[in-house]
């Protein structure tokens, strides 16, 4: 099917794009740019263009006869969120709100949600499931827990069919180093470690040794970007046999603190790579683990490519590639 890829030129959307075209399908990418790069774009047609924008979204839907939505573009960084709110629910929420408009406006249905686990907040249990309590701690997070409520009354008012996918933390790159992470700033902890070892950056940050947890320092659960891409192919295949809403988790139900993959780089780069002790983030959760069952369950999915030396890995044959820009 022809396929609205909002955010297709950033780093999960593009690699979903290849994802999408591997399995037969065409899509097509609706990018304003702030944040994305249009060298990212490879297989199939870049529109540019801003959710916001009502009128343009719906001219594009129909000059390519789109037939479902998968939605990407946002602001994402959560520090950001705390400093500008307002633009965070502006872009976030109105803008989904003005994109999901424009999609009754086609008659198109099918929507895939590009969600986070910052919609839970601090656990309180671990892993996390999809029942877990969802209590954000920052705009980020709050304004991505708006839209799947939006979105799961819209499905009740409207007969949508919509999938929520709910990332833990992407990582690596594009197994063929075809496209990789390439953010401006660069906030994630991998890409940032490996620009350390290839001495673009003098060191890296450890916030906080002092969790509760085995050596000190934060543990989270890393997902292989195109694990991710993977599971949105399939999460858009699965929509004409459901209704209503159904939101998944997507990690691999393992965690990695912060000195772990630091050591683990060491190992695999064979550099040096200077560490900085820094103070705790105020509501940095010690620990981010999914319970990833009901995706794999559900849609057959699976983290193949997960585990912690095929995320650095590939990471760091995109971080030595002639192809980053």
């Amino acid at each position: 099917m022809k396929v609205f890829v909002t955010g297709g030129a950033g780093y999960i959307g593009s690699h979903t794009c290849k994802s999408l075209k591997a399995a037969g399908h065409e899509p097509v990418t609706f990018d304003n740019l702030s944040t994305g790069h249009a060298d990212l774009v490879r297989w199939g047609p870049l529109e540019r263009g801003d959710i916001a924008d009502r009128a343009r979204v719906v001219a594009v839907l129909r000059q390519w006869k789109c037939e479902a939505i998968l939605h990407f573009a946002a602001s994402a960084y959560v520090g950001e969120s705390t400093e500008a709110p307002l633009k965070y629910y502006a872009n976030n929420v109105s803008g989904s709100i003005s994109l999901f408009e424009a999609a009754r406006d086609c008659g198109i249905d099918r929507i895939v949600f590009s969600s986070s686990c910052a919609v839970y907040g601090v656990p309180k249990e671990l892993p996390i499931t999809e029942e877990s309590p969802k209590v954000p701690i920052n705009p980020y997070g709050r304004s991505k827990l708006m839209v799947e409520q939006i979105l799961a009354d819209a499905a009740t008012a409207y007969g949508m069919r919509v999938t929520a996918l709910r990332y833990f933390n992407a990582a690596g790159a594009d197994p063929d180093g075809e496209i990789g992470e390439n953010h401006d700033p660069e906030t994630h902890l991998i890409p940032i470690i490996l620009q350390v070892a290839k001495g673009v950056r003098p060191a890296v940050s450890v916030f906080g040794t002092d969790h509760p947890t085995a050596d000190g320092t934060c543990v989270r659960d890393y997902v292989h970007v195109s694990d991710l891409a993977d599971a949105h192919v399939l999460a858009l295949e699965r929509l004409p046999r459901q209704s209503g809403f159904t939101a998944y988790n997507l990690g691999t139900g393992r965690g990695w603190s912060v000195r772990q993959i630091i050591e683990a780089a060491r190992d695999m780069t064979g550099r040096p790579i200077r560490t900085i002790e820094e103070p705790k983030r105020n509501g940095d959760p010690p620990t981010l683990i999914a319970n990833p069952t009901l995706a794999e369950k559900a849609l057959g999915w699976q983290a193949r490519r997960s585990g912690l030396q095929g995320v650095l890995d590939s990471a760091w044959r995109w971080q030595e590639s002639d192809r980053r820009h």
